[in-house]
């Protein structure tokens, strides 16, 4: 009987917990905090921040040091992922010099108009090779709402109260995100546990795209959607997409399950 009762509460951990290796003890979130271990955050100034390497590593360039919340304070996350088509996976997108001096991915940007050209004085402006490149700069974020985890930005608030107004489109200036203020209420199965997860659409419609989420990473039909665990999260899926290493991670567990105690 113990031992029946001991796989029903691991079932139950590992559906929900999050725990960070922070320390070498970890943090302790939740009453779950047993069923998961993730690995050390990086720097609040370096999380989100990517190398992009597809190419350099067969060439004399350093890798493209890319931080994510430069970007975002002057455009939404469909700019990118949508207009632009960069993969939401690292070193996914065949981005190569040809291609943006074309106007393509960086390009669309980076033309000398709106962002500094390509020239041979401003490949080191990129080419970094570090992670750290943008960290001197990470002081301009000092006065937005503040969280817990990640970046320690919460860019939801930044945006609610006009600290910033990032562009949803370079294409069409009057573009404006598709209300859809549903909330969905994501109840666990067989009703293992009393918590449950919140999606809050208008929240990451105000980011994103539809498209940049349905019908890749999550089929739009109800409960359509098979295997969503925090397992299947927490190794780069559905909500891993994102809130692994850019979106806060999903060690703030009461962004999305706030009926946790």
């Amino acid at each position: 009987m113990l031992g029946i009762e001991l796989v029903t509460v691991l079932v139950m951990g590992a559906a929900l917990a999050c725990v960070s290796d922070t320390t070498s003890e970890g943090i302790s979130g939740t009453q779950f905090d047993f069923a998961w271990k993730y690995p050390k955050l990086p720097p609040p100034a370096q999380y989100g921040n990517i190398l992009i390497s597809r190419l350099t590593d067969s060439s004399t360039h350093p890798p493209v040091a890319f931080s994510h919340w430069i970007h975002r304070r002057f455009y939404t996350c469909r700019v990118c992922h949508f207009e632009l088509n960069f993969a939401m996976k690292t070193n996914a997108s065949d981005i190569t010099e040809a291609a943006i001096r074309k106007g393509d991915y960086c390009g669309a940007c980076h033309n000398g108009k709106i962002a500094f050209g390509i020239n041979d004085s401003t490949c080191g402006n990129c080419h970094t090779g570090k992670i750290s490149s943008s960290d001197d700069r990470f002081s301009l974020l000092k006065d937005f709402p503040k969280t817990r985890y990640g970046d320690e930005i919460d860019w939801v608030k930044a945006l609610k109260k006009g600290l910033i107004t990032p562009k949803q489109s370079l294409f069409y200036p009057d573009y404006e995100p598709v209300p859809f203020e549903k909330i969905l209420r994501l109840e666990t199965e067989r009703g293992m546990s009393e918590t449950r997860a919140i999606f809050p659409h208008q929240k990451h419609s105000d980011w994103l795209d539809c498209a940049d989420c349905h019908p890749g990473i999550f089929n739009i039909q109800k409960k359509g959607t098979q295997r969503f665990r925090m397992g299947s999260i927490n190794s780069g899926m559905f909500c891993g997409v994102c809130h692994l290493t850019v979106a806060f991670p999903v060690l703030d567990c009461r962004r999305c399950h706030p009926d946790l105690n």
